[in-house]
Parts: structure tokens; C-alpha cells; sequence
């Protein structure tokens, strides 16, 4: 089937990327779903500075790809074998489409999936195939979903059913910016109630993570970025401070804030000197963990000696260590509770016309989660 798709061309292209548009809006071929996977009508995706970090150069892929892997969508067919669906059903879309059988998914740890890391790196399906082609050239698929287009073949086993009541512009927030920050805070941090937490970085995985960590029943919970707006936005949501990690002694004054440190740090950026930081206002005894992926060449320098002599413990974290068979209908309960105000993190919705803008606004920072509506 034709599709219309953006289509990224190359990366590294110059900012302004409404100039420069590294994203191509034009039609690309679908093949029907293979044994094992499902056609779906995506609804809605957000910009990720995941799908940033490819434009920009960062993270270097094959071009031309389509990006995009937070989505929400509406299943529209079934490939041979898939019968636990039907047309019509809702459903979120997971960028880690765990096989069940390695070593990783017997342990109950799906998103570090072998097959499905494999996949993901060699721009194909978990079944090893690809759907996607452009002028005759065949398509990688971004992370098993490639989900800025109007359509996309995927593993049943990288879609998560979810009932027809939450919005799928909400929905498919939590495909990334959700599970990835809460679940750094319940699953991989595993905060317990009264227990103290920092957020390095307030973009749409860090503000989950503030939300999770309050939602856990943190005593203190308290925001960390560059940009004053977020940390304001940060006060809104309901963290009980805020520091500013540009000012000379932040480190220090987070310390005193807390006595010593906090028990649990959370790096959300992707830069070493954000973990140093969040390293640094770790307590005795504490967990740090990083969340961010920051480029290749990006390497972190500690004293040994604290892991041992502070009984220190440095995490890392991918898709908030979930379950996404568990931990999305639990998440959602919280959000309908009103206990993960999801909505917040949406700051624009526009068309998949306006897509380079969108990464521009991103780029800038001026946004936190924007959500492409397929057909707006």
C-alpha cells in the first residue's frame, strides 16, 4: 500500500530544520504484515529526543529511514498466526518487541530482548523482515516501528492492547516518555514511600520520572535542569524544589537541601556531565541511575573507591526496566487516578507537515512533548 511518510533523507543537516528539512513528507510503499505482525493506522506520535538525536547526527543510522517510536495507534490488519487481535482494537506501540524465550525475557527482563536488540540494530522487523521501501529501495525500520507515518507493519509482540477510553494522543506517550521515567523510578530506582529523589533534566522522560517518583510516595522530590521555565514548570507538577545545575554550587546547595545527598539521582539528559552530577548528589548508600542515551564517545570518570567505601550503586536503566504487559495497564491506572498527570507533558499538538519545525521547537527546548496527529 502507499503510505505518506517523513521521511529522513540525511543527518547532520543544519538547525533550523524548517530550513534546512531534513524530513521529507512523501509517499513510501507498505507491504502487508508478515507471520507474526500487525498493521496498524498510527494516530498519534510524539518527538523524542531519541528521534532528535538521529537527525541531528548524534546517533548515525542508514538513510533514508522513517523515524518515530512513541505512538499510539488503531490495528488495522493481522499477519498469519495473529489471532489474539482484531481490526478495530487500540493499541500502544513498544519500540522493544521482547521474543519471550532468550535468556533476558525467561528472567522477566523483556526490554533487554536479544533478538529484539538484534533486530533493532540491523533496521528490521523481529521477525527479520522489512515492510517499508522508498523509490525502490528497501527501508530499515527505527526500532521495529518507524511510527511517522500514516501507517506501520510491526511484531504482535511490539504492540501492548489497551482499551478504546484513553485518548491515543495520550497513549502514546507513554509508549516512551512514560515508561521510560516511571519506570526508572518504580522498577529500576524501586523509590519507596518517604525516601528522597532528584530529576536531572526536565524533558519528557525527567518530568515522568518527577511525576512516578511523587506518585511512589517520595518525601522529597527535587528538580534539576538548566532552564528556569522547566524548573517552574517542575513546581507546578509538584516537585518540592528546584536547582538550577548551571549556578556555581549547585551540587553543594542540593546536598544541604537534603542532608547529604539524595537516596535515589536520576540522569534524564543523555551527557556524562549530567550523570556526574547526579552521581555527585548521590547519598552514601544511594543509587544513581542514568536513563539518557548520549553519544558513543561520551565516557564517565568516578572514584572507585565510592562504590565501595559509600556502598554506592550506578544503574542503568532502557524503557524504565518494564514489563510493558504489566507496567502500561498500571500506569494507566494511575494516570485516570490522577496520580500521573500525563497530559502536562503534551506542550502542542501539529501535522506530520510541520514534523521539522516540530524537532525545531524540540532542539531549542521550548518544548517538552509534542504529538503528531496523523491527518491534522
Amino acid at each position: 500500500m502507499k503510505i505518506k511518510a517523513a521521511v529522513l533523507t540525511r543527518t547532520g543537516a543544519p538547525a533550523p530544520y524548517a530550513e534546512s528539512r531534513p524530513l521529507q513528507i512523501t509517499e513510501v510503499d507498505l507491504a502487508p504484515p508478515g507471520p507474526g505482525e500487525v498493521l496498524v493506522r498510527v494516530a498519534a506520535a510524539g518527538l523524542c529526543h531519541s528521534d532528535l538525536s538521529i537527525i541531528n547526527g548524534d546517533r548515525p543510522r542508514r538513510t533514508p529511514i522513517v523515524l518515530g517510536h512513541e505512538a499510539a495507534g488503531v490495528v488495522e490488519a493481522l499477519g498469519e498466526g495473529v489471532t489474539d487481535l482484531v481490526p478495530g482494537d487500540h493499541v500502544i506501540l513498544v519500540f522493544v518487541p521482547s521474543c519471550g524465550h532468550c535468556a533476558p525475557c525467561a528472567e522477566g527482563r523483556p526490554v533487554l530482548c536479544e533478538p529484539a536488540a538484534a533486530a533493532n540494530v540491523a533496521g528490521t522487523l523481529l521477525g527479520g523482515g522489512r515492510r517499508l521501501s522508498y523509490q525502490g529501495e528497501t527501508l530499515d525500520h527505527f526500532v521495529g516501528v518507524s511510527a511517522f507515518a500514516e501507517y506501520a507493519v510491526l511484531s504482535r509482540r511490539g504492540v501492548q492492547k489497551i482499551d478504546r477510553e484513553l485518548p491515543l494522543d495520550i497513549a502514546a506517550l507513554f509508549g516512551c516518555a512514560v515508561m521510560t521515567g516511571v519506570g526508572a523510578v518504580v522498577n529500576t530506582s524501586q523509590v519507596r514511600p518517604g525516601q528522597s529523589v532528584a530529576v536531572v533534566g526536565l524533558g519528557g522522560v525527567g518530568l515522568s520520572a518527577l511525576m512516578g517518583a511523587l506518585a511512589a510516595g517520595a518525601g522529597r522530590v527535587i528538580a534539576v535542569d538548566l532552564a528556569e521555565d522547566k524548573l517552574a514548570f517542575a513546581r507546578k507538577l509538584g516537585a518540592t524544589d528546584v536547582v538550577n545545575a548551571g549556578e556555581e554550587g549547585a551540587v553543594e546547595r542540593l546536598r544541604e537541601l537534603t542532608g547529604g545527598g539524595v537516596d535515589h539521582a536520576l540522569e534524564m539528559v543523555g551527557s556524562a556531565k549530567a550523570l556526574e552530577f547526579a552521581y555527585r548528589v548521590t547519598r552514601r548508600g544511594g543509587t544513581t541511575v542514568t536513563v539518557g542515551l548520549p553519544a558513543s564517545s561520551q565516557n564517565l570518570s568516578t572514584p572507585v573507591w565510592h562504590l565501595v567505601a559509600e556502598e554506592r550503586t550506578l544503574k542503568g536503566s532502557y524503557l524504565g526496566s518494564c514489563v510493558p504487559r504489566r507496567d502500561l495497564g498500571r500506569f494507566i491506572a494511575l494516570y485516570r487516578q490522577g496520580k500521573l498527570p500525563v497530559d502536562w507533558l503534551r506542550t502542542g499538538t501539529l501535522g506530520l507537515e510541520q514534523i521539522n519545525e516540530g524537532f525545531d521547537r524540540l532542539a531549542r527546548g521550548e518544548a517538552i512533548r509534542q504529538v503528531i496527529r496523523m491527518g491534522d
